[in-house]
């Protein structure tokens, strides 16, 4: 997660680069296995000012390796490791700015990390900030850059001297651990196993008594974790000594982490989820019980025969038979409407650019949706279905209760209307789910580019990139000069292009589009789509979303 910059860990291009943002001019360069970046301001800003001499830094960390990378440069105090305000995007092999890749009000100012005190807290082993706010010194030690063993296991010299000293002795005799040695998270209890995984992945209450500013944390792998770092659940805020005094002096807080009704909507707090979910509290669900660090694939780290229904049918049994599957399910047994975690953790967590499966285990219930705006699973399949429309058949197959709807608003497609009038981060998952694989096998994809062409003109970046990845996924409408960082206000609409090229493929394909009134697609008709398409828009949830992942 963390590396020293060089040519082994850095993916991005920094030969002859140049990058502009807020009136700051940054040239990168490539030297002897060095990366630098010469700062300096582009234009005065004032008439007469003088422009101050350009700086120039050596670029030291590198943050990510899948999706993007972060980078810190030097500050001015100590070893203090501060932000730069652009990202490599891995795969579009391209800089972006920094705001650009979050869920952030496109009005917000771009406010630099300081990774000593902040990324260091996760992406890490061992960190001790070292930070002295009085003196102004800055001296952080690491045990190791990025996420190594002793993240999950622990210390570990007592091990290794124990084992040293046991291979002198004897290769052939079998060694057993000593009390305190190392920790197993396989042979923990499997609350103290997660809470190994949860100390990074959960959102937390770091109380000011815990001077982890200067000497890190005191959580150690085996530890009770809400013994120094305890869970925010929203529903317990009580039961945390201060939580529910700092909750109220920062409330957006709660908002930027969690949907109203308490569930985790933002990547890398999984654990908060999980510590909700019915299973754990049987006792012996764990992160384990699906995850494995050594033998799984590194993009999701499931263990190789959890990657299906087998991660549920471990102790769920009685659905290992197709037709007791069926039967709960009311989906063929092959299909993706019968694998247990599209139900039952669909994709409601949002981060990195695209939508991520909810780790709190719970059932779709058309209700929820409408008290808490998290989408539900069956709609996020069934994307040209209403709202009303899963009410019916929860309440026919599961007997749930039918919820009072009131308005036309469950009576449209849900996706359609959510990536319309939704807030920010409901638009990014909608946006995400319209080309997913599993969705658009079952709902087909010729209603969808308008929808996504509205939403290349969003005023959120991310929601402009996820929808632009989409539309090119399931079709040629994309406007070829389109680019997601540019500010909507400051060129004209991408919508009308990608309605036009719409129809063309339309025509070509000789598609039909059922359902119409639901979908709000008028094709060919570009005045009416445009009325059916304001009236949602005129309704949607301006208020501003940060998503902090």
């Amino acid at each position: 997660m963390t590396q020293i910059a060089s040519p082994d860990t850095v993916q991005a291009n920094f030969r002859d680069v140049v990058l502009t943002n807020d009136g700051t001019r940054f040239s990168l360069s490539q030297k002897s296995g060095e990366f630098g970046v010469r700062m300096e301001r582009a234009n005065p800003a004032s008439p007469g000012e003088e422009l101050p001499e350009p700086v120039e830094v050596r670029m030291g960390l590198v943050t990510g390796s899948h999706h993007m990378q972060v980078f810190w440069v030097a500050g001015e105090v100590g070893n203090t490791q501060i932000g730069f305000p652009f990202t490599w995007l891995i795969p579009e092999k391209r800089w972006v700015p920094r705001n650009a890749t979050f869920v952030r009000p496109p009005e917000a100012v771009h406010r630099s990390e300081i990774w000593n005190v902040v990324c260091s807290r996760c992406h890490a082993t061992g960190i001790e900030p070292r930070v002295d706010s009085r003196a102004r010194t800055v001296d952080t030690r690491a045990g190791e850059l990025g996420i190594s063993c002793e993240a999950c296991h622990g210390p570990g010299q007592n091990h290794a001297q124990a084992r040293l000293a046991e291979r002198k002795k004897t290769a052939a005799r079998e060694t057993k651990l000593a009390p305190g040695e190392i920790v197993h998270p396989k042979k923990v209890e499997p609350a103290r196993a997660s809470q190994i995984c949860g100390f990074c992945h959960s959102m937390k209450w770091i109380d000011q008594s815990e001077t982890w500013r200067q000497d890190g944390f005191r959580f150690r792998p085996g530890d009770d974790l809400e013994q120094t770092t305890p869970i925010i659940r929203p529903s317990r805020v009580q039961a945390v000594p201060g939580l529910a005094n700092f909750l109220e002096r920062n409330p957006d807080l709660l908002h930027d982490y969690f949907w109203p009704d308490g569930m985790i909507r933002v990547s890398g707090r999984e654990y908060n989820g999980l510590l909700e979910s019915p299973c754990y509290r049987g006792g012996q669900f764990s992160c384990l019980s699906c995850h494995s660090l050594h033998k799984s694939d590194p993009n999701d780290q499931l263990a190789r025969n959890r990657t299906d229904n087998r991660a549920c049918t471990q102790c769920h049994e009685q659905f290992l038979t197709d037709s007791r599957l069926l039967a709960h399910t009311h989906h063929a047994a092959g299909s993706s409407g019968s694998v247990c975690y599209n139900c039952h953790m669909p994709h409601t967590t949002y981060g990195v650019l695209k939508a991520i499966r909810s780790h709190q285990i719970s059932s779709p219930r058309a209700g929820d949706e409408l008290d808490s705006g998290r989408p539900n699973a069956c709609n996020l399949c069934h994307l040209d279905k209403s709202l009303l429309w899963t009410a019916g058949r929860l309440a026919e197959w599961y007997r749930q209760p039918l919820p009072q709807t009131g308005t036309n608003s469950t009576e449209v497609a849900d996706a359609l209307r959510l990536a319309l009038s939704g807030d920010a981060g409901q638009r990014v998952l909608m946006a995400w789910h319209l080309s997913w694989p599993p969705a658009v096998k079952i709902s087909g994809t010729n209603w969808i580019p308008p929808v996504l062409g509205q939403l290349l003109d969003d005023p959120y970046a991310a929601v402009r990139y996820v929808a632009e990845r989409s539309l090119r996924a399931i079709s040629e409408s994309t406007p070829p000069s389109y680019d997601f960082v540019v500010d909507p206000r400051l060129r004209p609409p991408a919508r009308e292009a990608v309605w036009a090229a719409w129809e063309g493929e339309l025509r070509r394909n000789g598609n039909t589009l059922p359902f119409a009134e639901r979908l709000l697609v008028r094709p060919h008709d570009r005045t009416a789509q445009s009325a059916a398409f304001g009236e949602w828009l005129r309704w949607r949830d301006d208020r501003p979303v940060r998503l902090r992942e």
